[in-house]
């Protein structure tokens, strides 16, 4: 079983407008908790949830505004760094989501910044 404890940056889309967020999220055996951090008007949500396998699911509650639950369904990626799906209000509205761990973002910028260092420092040194 896959373990999402961690961070996570992700996005979903409302009317096909994205809206990036942050998630921290405590995983114990199925059980999934944390909060999120919109970066919108709404702002900060808490979560509960659950993965089985590599499904999850969890539904989102602003603390702000008292707006109706929000419900997560995805995808675990095998590697376990990438999750995607769809949420739901009600019966109504609907949109699609995902999110990557925040350490596999920053890992792969810091690759590329090496990468585009490696070719400079090696023609360098045979000068």
């Amino acid at each position: 079983m896959a373990d999402m404890s961690g961070t996570w940056l992700g996005t979903y889309w409302q009317r096909g407008e994205p809206t990036r967020f942050e998630a921290t999220l405590v995983q114990g055996g199925n059980t999934l908790s944390g909060r999120i951090l919109d970066d919108g008007p709404l702002g900060a949500a808490h979560l509960t949830g659950e993965v089985v396998g590599r499904r999850v699911q969890f539904t989102k509650h602003y603390g702000a505004a008292p707006n109706s639950p929000i419900d997560y369904t995805g995808q675990l990626s095998e590697e376990g760094n990438y999750v995607h799906g769809q949420w739901r209000i009600g019966t109504s509205h609907t949109g699609m989501w995902e999110a990557r761990r925040e350490v596999d973002t920053l890992t792969a910028d810091l690759n590329r910044v090496l990468e585009k260092r490696v070719p400079a420092t090696a023609a360098a040194s045979r000068g």
